[in-house]
């Protein structure tokens, strides 16, 4: 008689946990949060400012370091100005001397015109990158001077960011 108590008082407790689990709600599903994407980029060279935009709206910001000789558009290679007008990000080095490179398509056919108005050369390979290699410990004083050729630095994680929401041909906007 014992035994047939232990079996029902098992069985009872079988039937209530299945009875108990049957009636919880159900979790929802998880849901992973959407990456970062950016079809846009605008950089206020001003307030040393880099934002990537979606569809109009602002989805991040970044404080940028600019070249050495921020005030004005580039004139020539060599003058440590960062450009300003509307390119394209158009190419990307994983392997940079930076921690990663997104190449801006400066010089656009105006550029390329008024450096040879002055009879100069515009210069190139203007970049968004992330910090020297071998300087990848001041990630958080990048942006306290202006210390590139004329490329725009971020923080070596932000590049990671960056370098994953826009796709090669995303148009970079640079402003005064």
């Amino acid at each position: 008689m014992a035994q047939m108590l232990s079996n029902w008082v098992r069985l009872l407790v079988v039937l209530g946990v299945l009875a108990s689990a049957s009636c919880a709600p159900p979790r929802p599903p998880k849901v992973e949060p959407l990456p970062l994407a950016a079809d846009r980029v605008i950089v206020l060279k001003g307030e040393r400012r880099l934002v990537l935009l979606n569809q109009g709206q602002e989805v991040r910001s970044y404080q940028i370091a600019l070249g050495r000789n921020p005030v004005g558009r580039k004139e020539h290679k060599g003058d440590g100005r960062t450009p300003e007008g509307t390119y394209v990000l158009d190419w990307r080095n994983p392997r940079s001397e930076f921690y990663r490179s997104i190449h801006i398509s400066y010089p656009n056919g105006e550029d390329v015109m008024r450096a040879r108005q002055r009879g100069v050369s515009p210069g190139g390979d203007i970049m968004i990158h992330g910090l020297p290699n071998h300087l990848a410990g001041i990630d958080g004083d990048h942006a306290k001077w202006d210390w590139t050729e004329g490329c725009i630095a971020v923080k070596n994680e932000e590049m990671d960011e960056i370098w994953q929401a826009v796709a090669d041909g995303t148009i970079i906007e640079i402003r005064p």
